[in-house]
């Protein structure tokens, strides 16, 4: 069932582990498709297409950080710390490798923007896969904000180094026109190579542990889709080691893989954005119903209860007895109302069954200093509706059994069945003629029947003078 247009927390604990394994078998089967299909073109020259995925998954990998930064601080932990720091060096690498790489001279330029890239890439692939091994702590304010600086520090001094001895570089990959998959370019550098294969491992590695956290967490649909994402971006990777096409002009099966990695990425993205303003929309109207519970409590039913009590003492008259006993019966079901929708208005909604009917019975019982006996089946399941209609139900059969059938004690008895469930209110007190038209009119049968038959329901009265009375309802 979808709640607020996301998926519940357990829908989203089961999903997480099926979309990590699609990652893989998507990641795989391109791989073997061009490892095992002797003369497939898996290459295209297209500069221009290049240039427009960079951006694009530069901007997807923005986007993403920056909904964490807002993440990061409401909860200051370390693991969103540093897939924004993973996520920030991935952008601005895609970005600016992107313009470097085509707007520097042939030679050394270029050969430094292509170490800056492969070294920022690996650095990224490793704080993310720190970030899906980071233990669940918090950070300080102050811890927060000195290990951003310290990332940045630290890319900086990468930079600096390379630029440094960028006239001894040598050349990381010379990028050659693919032929077919039985002549696949595993050419480099051998510390550009060991680069992507650490890169691809690690990614590979995160999206295992992304996703078991994602199972353990349940609603953090960001973990949910950075599993798969990762297991994309890795088998990128394993693509551009056997041809590397990330850094010339050519399109590629890796370059495929990777924007993949990061739609899902952008997935995670507006599903969290859906979740923070369904989270506001929970709030407000959770703020709203506490308003208006406070205004009842405080108006409604303050003035109700004064009027209660100025008939009590109208009772003292002989002659004003029948009309002050009116006052009070009405006042008395007047203040059941106003306290029952306070109670509805102050519910969590996803408060269980038998615990709303148990609260329901024990409040009544306890303003009339009655006792009241609860045998609950946990096992029954109703929505928000029903449970509203059958703690309406049992407010109304037990106020009826202690105010009106003088009762000792009232049995609350809820067990499944087949069908549904079945409610039971019983009272040992002094019945009625349930064919009495001014009682049913009087003291809510009708009521009680009608909420009955919107759970979709029966309910049943059993009673007679003497005998106590018996209410059933089932759905």
């Amino acid at each position: 069932m979808l709640v607020g247009g996301t998926l519940t927390s357990g829908q989203a604990r089961r999903s997480a582990p099926a979309l990590t394994a699609a990652g893989w078998v998507v990641g795989a089967a391109c791989t073997a498709l061009i490892l095992g299909t002797p003369y497939l073109r898996f290459g295209y020259h297209n500069p221009e297409l290049h240039v427009v995925l960079d951006s694009v998954d530069a901007c997807i990998a923005l986007l993403l950080a920056y909904l964490l930064v807002g993440r990061l601080r409401r909860t200051r932990r370390l693991q969103d710390l540093l897939l924004v720091t993973g996520l920030v060096l991935l952008a601005l690498v895609g970005l600016g490798a992107a313009l470097a790489v085509r707007g520097l001279p042939v030679g050394t330029g270029q050969t430094l923007a292509v170490w800056v890239s492969v070294t920022l890439r690996t650095a990224a692939a490793l704080v993310v896969v720190a970030a899906a091994l980071a233990p669940a702590a918090r950070l300080t304010r102050r811890e927060a904000a000195r290990g951003a600086q310290v990332a940045a520090l630290l890319v900086l001094a990468l930079v600096a180094a390379l630029w440094t001895v960028r006239g001894v570089l040598p050349v990381a990959v010379t990028a050659s026109a693919p032929t077919s998959a039985q002549h696949l370019v595993i050419e480099g550098h051998p510390v550009f190579l060991a680069a992507q294969a650490l890169s691809a491992v690690a990614l590979l590695f995160a999206s295992l542990h992304f996703t078991r956290q994602a199972r353990v967490r349940g609603g953090d649909e960001v973990l949910r889709w950075v599993g798969p994402g990762c297991a994309l971006l890795g088998f990128a990777r394993v693509n551009y080691l056997l041809f590397p096409s990330l850094y010339s002009g050519w399109f590629y099966t890796g370059d495929v893989l990777r924007t993949a990695g990061y739609v899902c990425l952008l997935v995670g993205a507006t599903r969290e954005i859906g979740g923070y303003w369904a989270a506001r929309a929970d709030v407000a109207v959770a703020e709203d119903r506490r308003r208006l519970a406070r205004e009842l409590h405080d108006g409604v039913v303050q003035e109700l209860s004064w009027i209660r009590s100025e008939a009590r003492t109208l009772s003292l008259d002989a002659g004003s007895a029948r009309p002050a006993q009116s006052i009070l019966d009405a006042s008395d079901r007047a203040l059941d109302e106003a306290r029952a929708a306070v109670d509805a208005l102050g519910r969590n909604p996803d408060e269980p069954l038998g615990y709303a009917l148990h609260r329901s019975a024990r409040d009544v019982a306890e303003r009339h200093g009655a006792r009241v006996v609860v045998e609950l089946d946990d096992s029954v399941r109703a929505d928000q509706h029903q449970r509203h209609a059958l703690a309406r139900i049992v407010r109304e059969a037990v106020g009826n059994a202690l105010r009106h059938g003088g009762a000792g004690c009232v049995r609350v008895t809820l067990e499944a069945t087949p069908a549904g469930g079945r409610l039971v209110v019983e009272d040992d007190g002094r019945g009625f003629d349930v064919h009495a038209t001014a009682y049913d009119d009087g003291y809510g049968l009708t009521s009680m029947r009608e909420r009955a038959q919107e759970l979709p329901g029966a309910c049943v009265v059993t009673s007679a003078p003497g005998r106590g009375t018996s209410i059933e309802v089932t759905w």
